[in-house]
């Protein structure tokens, strides 16, 4: 099995050592510390290869002035930058997207020798989105979910127009997305039958729910939307990733933030459910829980194809991530809570586990 790990510090290295020179020419120096490359993010790529991998660097300008790099020699990555630029480009120009949000300034994007750069104003904040109040978490996500709403495409023209740049998931879509989850998991945990179980059942309740799938199709939606990828100033929400924006169903991106508070604040997962039931129709209830059944297969999918590339408390905490996203799937099928001492005692292990590095790459997220 190759090292992961190595593999990526090995190609963090070559791109750092060829980068900081440009970069000095450019005016721009990294930190010392750089959060971004370290922890776990070996595993976020395919990493048997080095194709897809691209560097997120924290650095300054010379006035001091913060700023955010990302950077590439990787061809296939080049692409993902180019194209992250075209959809937030694009997203300022749609004229059926009523409210929009606003993007850190770009100061600089090109290409130097053989990297492709793009950097970015870095948008501080007074204080962490988990660390305000309940009630401010509830609105600044209600307001970022409604103005992804208001990118509705209800016209041949506007999903031909969308289609190019952002991509755009039909039912269909996620039902044959769901089935290669099970089935992907079933080959991964030969051993462990109930995540691909569980995962069946999901992919017959969306089945059931075709109809609202498709009733709610072809919303812009972040299938990303998560604290890390979002920052707020005087106000104002400001999108750091665009790269995860396309058009599908209402509910994806509301499914992917519910699911990721259900472990960092159920109570605010609480909020928003109670918020569609009371104030939307059934029909969309219907559709965000189906929307959160397939995030949560999508996501223990994900931890399991990671576990050839783990090893020592990384595979143990890996194990138990598959364990706790399918404990939460459960729940979800049932329509109840996972107890909190069940997340208090996942969150207990995961904290002990977790590398030092890997530790300071999630404050530096959250």
């Amino acid at each position: 099995m190759p090292d992961s790990r190595k593999i990526w510090e090995a190609y963090v290295g070559r791109e750092l050592a060829g980068l900081r020179p440009i970069l000095a020419r450019e005016g721009y120096a990294l930190d010392a510390a750089q959060p971004h490359l370290a922890g776990e993010r070996h595993l976020h790529r395919a990493v048997t290869t080095e194709s897809g991998r691209k560097l997120i660097l924290l650095g300054a300008r010379a006035d001091g002035s913060r700023v955010v790099i990302k950077a590439t020699s990787d061809p296939e990555s080049k692409q993902e930058l180019i194209h992250e630029r075209e959809r937030r480009a694009e997203l300022n120009k749609i004229n059926f997207a009523y409210e929009l949000f606003a993007s850190p300034r770009e100061l600089f994007f090109g290409s130097r020798g053989s990297y492709l750069i793009s950097v970015q104003e870095f948008i501080e904040q007074e204080r962490p989105y988990l660390a305000r109040p309940l009630k401010e978490q509830f609105a600044y996500a209600l307001g970022a979910f409604k103005a992804q709403e208001g990118a509705h495409a209800t016209t041949y023209g506007h999903r031909r127009r969308i289609e190019r740049v952002f991509g755009r998931l039909e039912a269909r879509d996620y039902l044959r997305n769901s089935d290669s989850f099970k089935d992907g998991i079933a080959v991964a945990l030969s051993n462990d039958t109930r995540p691909a179980t569980l995962i069946a059942r999901t992919a017959a309740v969306l089945r059931e729910n075709t109809g609202v799938l498709e009733q709610y199709g072809d919303f812009l939606t972040h299938t990303d939307f998560v604290p890390h990828n979002f920052r707020i100033k005087d106000g104002q929400i400001y999108l750091l990733d665009y790269s995860s924006l396309r058009f599908g169903n209402k509910y994806e991106g509301w499914a992917r933030f519910l699911n990721f508070m259900a472990l960092y604040n159920p109570p605010l997962t609480r909020a928003l459910e109670e918020y569609v039931r009371k104030n939307r129709t059934q029909e969309e209830s219907a559709a965000l829980h189906a929307m959160r059944l397939y995030r949560l297969s999508e996501l223990i999918w994900y931890y399991a194809r990671n576990l050839p590339h783990t090893e020592g408390d990384l595979r143990r905490l890996t194990e138990a991530r598959v364990a706790f996203w399918a404990d939460m799937l459960e729940a979800a099928l049932e329509d109840r809570e996972l107890p909190q001492e069940r997340i208090d005692a996942y969150t207990e292990l995961r904290d002990a586990l977790r590398s030092e590095d890997e530790k300071e790459r999630q404050k530096g997220l959250h």
